[in-house]
């Protein structure tokens, strides 16, 4: 029984494709969120990895104008 690693990519591909807005603003609010409990002292450091997981999704996203 193999798997498709191409197939899995391109379903969660069209995953994000379909729900982009929810999938950005639940990363948003977990942003805000690790930054509310960390007291705002790691806020550059949330923000940039909050940006990089968003660049990793759009990698993963079909449509190449994300």
């Amino acid at each position: 029984m193999g798997m498709n690693l191409d197939g899995m990519k391109d379903k969660a591909g069209q995953a994000y494709d379909d729900n982009k807005e929810k999938a950005d603003a639940g990363l948003d609010k977990a942003a805000d969120m690790a930054d509310q409990k960390t007291g705002g002292k790691h806020g550059d450091k949330i923000d940039q990895g909050a940006d990089k997981v968003g660049e990793t999704l759009d990698g993963f996203s079909g449509d190449q104008n994300a």
